[in-house]
């Protein structure tokens, strides 16, 4: 095992993308086990001083019926996490959904809306949207997008390909767009969007989870990948760290870009400073 697996980082990281609820039905609680974690807000506040994360978006897991895990539910654990979390609202595609997101993110300090795609048929164009997207413009708030592979079996991945954000980029240049877990496993096809278009970010949430018979070839492929897509944009400046906790380990998440073969200058722009300048302008 390599040693530097959970070596804290010099500088600090900021986790893009994390998931927490408490609830008894949250559907990741399986990968919680795998890993080893019990899967609570006392947990995850430990382990991100443990490994120096300065702070993290925390998004509503998907519970047992389909539904993620209420919004209220993310604001009350972010209020307790001695600010050390930032609330991401999730919107499903209903009027009602939509029209409750927008009216607790103008009662509350967010940081963004979440959109799931494959976990819904639905594509990200849909007019049911539009109200969404319209209020994140005015108040320059990230949409985050969830592309590639599902926690479900029965998730819709013809829905969740990254590709499907080419219009509706092209349609809201204003719109700040992440695309989520990089698209895995479409790589390329979100490091174009990235390269193609000034509003789309990603990140690189999820990517790893333990248990496979490849485990240790699996994370370097998955490094590789990553680097050929910062090559293919010529940058890092639009690419994030995440952990999709508690899917993916902190040392896991952290290992793989680490082993990137990009510049210390660019590892350090994915780990803190590209997510502060979207989230934080």
């Amino acid at each position: 095992m390599n040693p530097g697996y959970a070596r804290p980082m010099p500088v600090g990281a900021f986790d893009s993308h994390i998931h927490c609820s408490g609830l008894p039905d949250d559907l990741l609680r399986p990968y919680a086990k795998l890993n080893g974690l019990s899967y609570g807000l006392e947990e995850l506040i430990g382990l991100m001083r443990r490994h120096r994360v300065q702070g993290g978006l925390l998004l509503s897991p998907p519970l047992r019926d389909g539904s993620p895990a209420p919004n209220e539910t993310i604001l009350e654990l972010c209020s307790r996490s001695g600010g050390r979390l930032f609330p991401v609202l999730t919107a499903e595609p209903d009027a009602g959904s939509i029209s409750r997101c927008i009216a607790l993110a103008g009662d509350n300090r967010i940081a963004g809306f979440k959109v799931r795609l494959g976990y819904r048929p639905v594509y990200p164009t849909d007019p049911v949207f539009d109200p969404l997207y319209d209020f994140a413009e005015e108040r320059r708030l990230p949409v985050l997008f969830h592309t590639g592979d599902t926690a479900v079996p029965d998730g819709s991945l013809e829905h969740a390909r990254p590709l499907n954000l080419d219009v509706l980029a092209n349609r809201r240049k204003k719109l700040k767009m992440v695309v989520c877990h990089f698209g895995n496993p479409w790589f390329m096809d979100t490091a174009e969007l990235v390269y193609k278009h000034p509003n789309v970010y990603a990140d690189t949430s999820g990517l790893f989870v333990r248990g496979g018979r490849y485990d240790e070839e699996y994370a370097r492929y998955l490094a590789r990948r990553l680097s050929e897509a910062v090559y293919h944009i010529g940058n890092a400046d639009k690419i994030m760290f995440g952990t999709d906790y508690p899917v993916t380990t902190y040392s896991d998440a952290l290992r793989i870009v680490r082993m990137m073969k990009i510049s210390q200058e660019d590892k350090g722009k994915i780990f803190y400073s590209n997510a502060k300048g979207l989230f934080f302008p």
